[in-house]
C-alpha cells in the first residue's frame, strides 16, 4: 500500500506542475516568442524565419523575436530550446543536420532530438548546388568525377563540419568512388570568397547563398543535390541526371519546441506557420531565394525526423563522419 501511496502522491504532483502550463496555454500567447536560429545571420535559416516570422506574428497577435545563436553545428541553439520552458515561447528552427545528423558524428550532445522537442510544422526544404568557379575546366559533373579520380585529395568547400552540404560532399564521395578532402569554412560567406579568388576549386553549398553569383555568372553550377532540378536554376541538371543514379540530398528544415509543449500552444503555432507558409508573397519570395516553402502537420514532421535520425545515422557510420 505505501508503494501505491507513493506513486499516486508523484502523479498528482506532477499532474499540479502541469496545471500553470495548462491554463496559461488557454490565452497563448501573451507575449512575444523566442524564435531561435541556430545558426549565424544572413544564411537560408535567418531569411526564413524573419520572413515567416514576420506572418506568425501578424497571426498570433505577437510579435516573433529572432535569435540568432550559431554554433557547433546549430547545437548550441537548439540546446537553448531543448532546455527552454515548454510553454510555447521558445521555439526553434531545427533542420536535418541538428534534429537527424548531428547526433550521429558529434561525439558529445547536449540534448536528444528524438526525446527534447515537441515537433511543430515543416518549413519546407532548401536546394544545394555543387559549383565551381566560373574560370575553372570542370564544366560538367563527369568533368569532376575524371578530375578527381586524376587527382586523389581533392578539396571541396562547405560552409562547416556535419552541414548537409558536408554530407553532400560524402555522398558524392561514396557513389562516385572518389578520393575527396572536406574543408570546412564557417559559413557560406567565407568559402564564396575564397572560390571567387579560385584559391578552392568545389563546393557544395546551400543554393540560396551562391545562387546571386552563379546569376552573375562568377560561379558555374555543374548540379543540383535534390530529386528535381530548382525552378530557380532550371537549366542546371540533378545529381542523377548528370550520372548519379540514386542520388538525392534535399536538406529540410522545421519548427520545433521543447518537449512536452501542450497541446493548444502545438496546434496554435501549426496553424500559423501552416497559413504563413502558404501565402503567397511568401513562397513568392522564398522561392526567389531557392528555398521551397512548405508547412506540415506535428506528426508529418516527427514522423520525418525519426526516418531521417536512422537514415543518416547510417551514411554517417559508413563514411566515418565526425564533426568534433
Amino acid at each position: 500500500m505505501k508503494t501505491v501511496f507513493t506513486l499516486t502522491r508523484r502523479a498528482a504532483a506532477v499532474a499540479l506542475l502541469a496545471v500553470p502550463f495548462l491554463a496559461h496555454a488557454a490565452d497563448y500567447p501573451s507575449k512575444p516568442i523566442r524564435f531561435v536560429v541556430p545558426y549565424t545571420p544572413g544564411g537560408t535559416t535567418d531569411l526564413v524565419a524573419r520572413t515567416v516570422g514576420q506572418k506568425v506574428s501578424e497571426k498570433l497577435g505577437q510579435p516573433v523575436l529572432i535569435d540568432n545563436r550559431g554554433g557547433a553545428g546549430g547545437n548550441i541553439g537548439m540546446d537553448a530550446v531543448a532546455k527552454a520552458a515548454p510553454d510555447g515561447y521558445t521555439i526553434g528552427f531545427g533542420a536535418i543536420s541538428t534534429n537527424a545528423l548531428n547526433p550521429h558524428i558529434y561525439k558529445s550532445m547536449a540534448f536528444d532530438p528524438r526525446k527534447d522537442f515537441t515537433a511543430i510544422s515543416l518549413l519546407g526544404t532548401s536546394t544545394i548546388v555543387l559549383e565551381v568557379p566560373a574560370a575553372s575546366p570542370i564544366k560538367t559533373v563527369p568533368d569532376l568525377i575524371a578530375a578527381a579520380r586524376k587527382n586523389p585529395g581533392m578539396p571541396y568547400a562547405t560552409a562547416g563540419a556535419g552541414t548537409s552540404m558536408n554530407l553532400a560532399g560524402v555522398m558524392f564521395a561514396q557513389m562516385t568512388g572518389t578520393d575527396l578532402v572536406h574543408v570546412a569554412y564557417k559559413g557560406s560567406g567565407p568559402a564564396i570568397t575564397d572560390m571567387l579568388g579560385n584559391n578552392i576549386g568545389v563546393m557544395f553549398d546551400n543554393l540560396p547563398a551562391s545562387l546571386p553569383h552563379i546569376q552573375a555568372g562568377k560561379l558555374r553550377a555543374l548540379a543540383v543535390a535534390g530529386p528535381a532540378r530548382s525552378p530557380s536554376l532550371p537549366d542546371v541538371p540533378t545529381m542523377a541526371e548528370a550520372g548519379l543514379k540514386g542520388y538525392a540530398l534535399e536538406p529540410w528544415f522545421g519548427v520545433y519546441g521543447p518537449a512536452n509543449l501542450p497541446a493548444p500552444v502545438v496546434k496554435a503555432l501549426n496553424e500559423a506557420f501552416v497559413e504563413a507558409l502558404a501565402m503567397p508573397d511568401v513562397k513568392a519570395k522564398l522561392a526567389q531565394a531557392g528555398f521551397s516553402p512548405r508547412g506540415s502537420t506535428p506528426q508529418e514532421l516527427a514522423k520525418l525526423s525519426d526516418t531521417e535520425y536512422k537514415r543518416l545515422g547510417e551514411v554517417a557510420k559508413k563514411a566515418g563522419m565526425s564533426a568534433d
